[in-house]
């Protein structure tokens, strides 16, 4: 009796340490699960450096490097740094970066604007699909060629849709659209799809459908973020961040909400948490 008992003590013992054992796993593999999924959320955050200055792009790249998954150079900073400004984002930190070009021309000009643009080693270019067929298909090519010749990954070519600043009554009165803007913005994916395009930019608010249209494969990068307390600016076609993310966005470009609060890594963090 007195065996069996000091047996069936052991046992309990041993029971026990397997369970706290188990147990502290089991907590390793949360927090594991926890900061791959914040890990996941801050990557789909694209910062758009939206300054005119070479040093304040810097600062921003230095303060978010760890919080965010990309920064978008647009045509105002550009303009005022040149293609030095690629380097210098790099050596700030920045190890992927969306050059927000916006080509759109004929398909010479813009093949041969992709194949300068792709020597700065960027991450994501995009243009205009409303340029047509042949000029995606042209800048596609000379992705791919330039991309090799220079033993560079090719960027992640994305057409633009419809501007974010465009609502219905623009799109009709003023540019003579006369489809629903949701057919426009799904032409043009479609458009852009088949002439081997990675994706295209466009509203959340048609996020949903073009994944319905272009299958889950075809990249959406959507502008027009904004979380729940900041102003709209001169957006028009808008959703929160985790709306945004909820619909289907693989990317969701923020600037102003990020890089004009007080602190913005904590703004960005406060962005990523929400997106989880």
């Amino acid at each position: 009796m007195q065996c069996l008992n000091s047996t069936l003590c052991r046992a309990r013992r041993q029971k026990n340490r397997f369970d706290q054992r188990l147990s502290g796993e089991v907590n390793l593999l949360s927090v594991s699960a926890a900061r791959k999924v914040a890990k996941l959320a801050k990557e789909k955050i694209i910062v758009a450096l939206d300054v005119d200055s070479v040093e304040s792009a810097e600062g921003l790249v230095r303060s978010l490097r760890d919080e965010v998954g990309a920064f978008k150079v647009g045509l105002e900073l550009f303009n005022s740094a040149g293609t030095d400004i690629f380097r210098r984002l790099k050596d700030a930190g920045a190890e992927r970066i969306f050059y927000d070009a916006k080509f759109h021309d004929i398909p010479n000009t813009v093949a041969g604007a992709v194949r300068a643009a792709i020597k700065n080693g960027i991450w994501m270019l995009n243009l205009h699909a409303s340029g047509g067929a042949e000029m995606m298909k042209a800048a596609a090519k000379a992705a791919k060629e330039s991309a090799a010749e220079a033993n560079l990954d090719p960027p992640k070519l994305i057409g633009v849709t419809v501007l974010t600043s465009i609502d219905e009554r623009a799109l009709s009165v003023e540019l003579g659209v006369t489809d629903p803007m949701n057919c426009q913005v799904v032409r043009l994916a479609r458009l852009a799809q088949d002439c081997g395009l990675d994706g295209v930019v466009a509203s959340p608010k048609e996020t949903a459908l073009l994944h319905l249209a272009c299958g889950n494969e075809f990249l959406i990068v959507t502008p027009g973020v904004r979380p729940a307390a900041a102003a709209v600016d001169d957006q028009k076609r808008v959703m929160t961040p985790a709306e945004a993310v909820k619909v289907g966005a693989d990317y969701i470009v923020v600037g102003r909400p990020i890089t004009k609060a007080q602190d913005p890594a904590e703004a960005a963090r406060a962005i990523a948490a929400e997106i989880t």
